[in-house]
């Protein structure tokens, strides 16, 4: 499977499944993840964590409960997407975001996953894959929401400063421009 491969089915699993009905800030779900995909590849992120960003909803979020996909379809995601780009978009949806994020960038980072109640240690690869994905999909909503910026901008901005080890620099940059400073 190509990446361009991956992508066309994704696109189409997305359109498929009502991605570009469905109201999302700034426009449609459809939208929104093609949106998060074009800034992880302004960034540079490898094939595969771009694909993720496009179908980081599949399974729905902590913040965003409406899922395209039921995880008993698993299977079919990978299979379009590959097992990379899949797992990486489990781990954006399984987030407990509340029990992960305070602890993310420490020296004993632990992830809860919502789904299966499991708490694991992420490799560093993986912990990078995910603040991006975080960083790519808040910002998009910062950049066309401005409600959403300025209700949640300072938070996301003091969370991104904590997983700034994490974050790629054009992730970080971008952290800097769009999101507000304290007061």
């Amino acid at each position: 499977m190509t990446e361009a491969g991956s992508v066309e089915g994704a696109e189409a699993l997305l359109r498929d499944l009502g991605a570009g009905a469905l109201a999302h800030p700034g426009g449609t779900l459809l939208a929104h993840v093609r949106r998060v995909r074009s800034r992880l590849a302004a960034w540079e992120a490898r094939p595969a964590l771009q694909t993720a960003g496009l179908c980081h909803a599949f399974y729905g979020t902590d913040g965003f409960p409406d899922g395209l996909l039921p995880l008993e379809r698993r299977s079919e995601l990978a299979r379009v997407i590959g097992r990379e780009a899949e797992a990486i978009v489990y781990l954006y949806a399984s987030c407990d975001r509340g029990a992960t994020y305070p602890g993310l960038a420490g020296p004993a980072p632990c992830f809860h996953d919502r789904f299966s109640g499991v708490q694991w240690t992420p490799a560093p690869r993986t912990l990078r894959d995910f603040a991006d994905l975080t960083a790519a999909n808040e910002l998009d909503l910062a950049a066309h929401d401005p409600e959403f910026r300025d209700r949640c901008g300072p938070d996301l901005l003091a969370l991104f400063t904590r997983l700034r080890p994490l974050l790629s620099r054009a992730a970080w940059e971008d952290c800097r421009k769009i999101l507000p400073t304290a007061a």
